[in-house]
């Protein structure tokens, strides 16, 4: 591979206990090498929270913003770059005029401003899993109307971006093929792709509800078949510009089935296994991922790679043995290695 990629972490994706603040977060992903962050909102909200010295609302904007300029002087100081702002759902789809859109637009003003605080250009946009019924009777259209309007916003304060993601148990957009259709359809050139290892092998290849963790609908060979020619297709299809980034995880396969009702914690199967379920890179998963990245840098692709894992143990319920920020990350930066080293082969 002639061009490294730049390495990058979820905040998200490190610390359980309650000792695990922001700053040293941003110190163990520094320390271990990466150089830029993925800020989830959730830690600016924690972050407000010891800063100011009482609960800071998520809509109390003003407070947000002076939080996000100290965050952006820690990350400054800890020379890491805060490449996207996540995770914003539940955007696109409503019925315009509904309380639900109106909420979803104010949300975006509000975290646009903390994306210039901040000092980042990028927001990752999950594609929604609000149910079918709840949305517009014109989805489609509705879903792309929604994103231009968003797209336009960012480019009003700053030129900012717009990185779309398909989530694996999305109502409209569960496949990365899904996505990139949404994305030629709003047709702006500041919206662009968030690939991740793990949404697109775990939507087109793997299933958690069946015993074998993988879609049975069909038959194993012929599932492998479709799997690697969805894969060329990426690499052939998709433009590296239209990349924004490429998260990076595995899953474990569940130790017995989940259910495949959606009354389970109010969450989809795969939101589920989602979750909780997601391990680093050679770390017990089970998922192709190294086809998936080959696919993504066949692309020519070679921008940020962002390690993002969501990992209590193979039965779910927490890890013991990561209470090390600092070996935990060092640990990741190591299966990124591996994975950039397999894949470029």
């Amino acid at each position: 591979m002639t061009e490294t990629p730049p390495l990058a972490y979820a905040t998200c994706s490190i610390g359980h206990g309650p000792d695990d603040t922001l700053p040293a977060k941003l110190k163990a992903i520094s320390q271990a090498g990466f150089k830029g962050i993925e800020l989830s909102f959730p830690d600016i909200l924690a972050y407000g929270n010891e800063l100011l010295g009482h609960q800071v609302a998520p809509d109390n904007y003003d407070e947000l913003v002076k939080v996000s300029k100290e965050i952006r002087q820690l990350c400054q100081s800890n020379q890491l770059t805060v490449m996207m702002l996540q995770p914003f759902a539940h955007l696109e789809g409503w019925p315009r005029g509904s309380p639900d859109r109106d909420d979803a637009f104010n949300r975006a003003k509000g975290w646009i401003s903390i994306m210039g605080a901040v000092g980042t250009d990028l927001l990752q946009v999950g594609s929604t899993d609000i149910p079918r019924e709840r949305l517009s009777a014109d989805t489609d259209n509705s879903v792309i109307e929604d994103l231009r309007e968003l797209c336009d916003m960012l480019d009003q304060h700053g030129h900012k971006r717009l990185a779309y993601e398909n989530w694996c148990w999305s109502t409209h957009a569960p496949t990365w093929k899904n996505a990139w259709e949404v994305v030629r359809a709003v047709d702006r050139p500041n919206i662009g792709l968030c690939l991740d290892t793990f949404q697109t092998a775990g939507s087109e290849w793997a299933d958690p509800t069946t015993e074998s963790g993988l879609i049975e609908d069909i038959p194993r060979e012929t599932l492998e078949k479709q799997f690697q020619q969805s894969m060329r297709e990426l690499g052939n299809l998709v433009p590296a510009s239209k990349i924004y980034l490429l998260q990076v995880s595995d899953a474990y396969k569940p130790s017995k089935p989940l259910a495949t009702d959606d009354t389970t914690e109010g969450q989809r199967p795969r939101a589920r296994w989602s979750s909780r379920l997601r391990p680093m890179p050679y770390d017990g998963g089970y998922l192709p991922i190294e086809s998936v990245t080959k696919a993504v840098l066949a692309t020519g692709f070679r921008g940020w790679f962002s390690m993002e894992i969501f990992d209590k143990g193979p039965d779910g319920v927490g890890r013991r043995d990561i209470s090390d920020m600092g070996s935990f990350a060092q640990q990741a930066m190591r299966a990124m290695k591996k994975l950039l080293d397999q894949c470029s082969e």
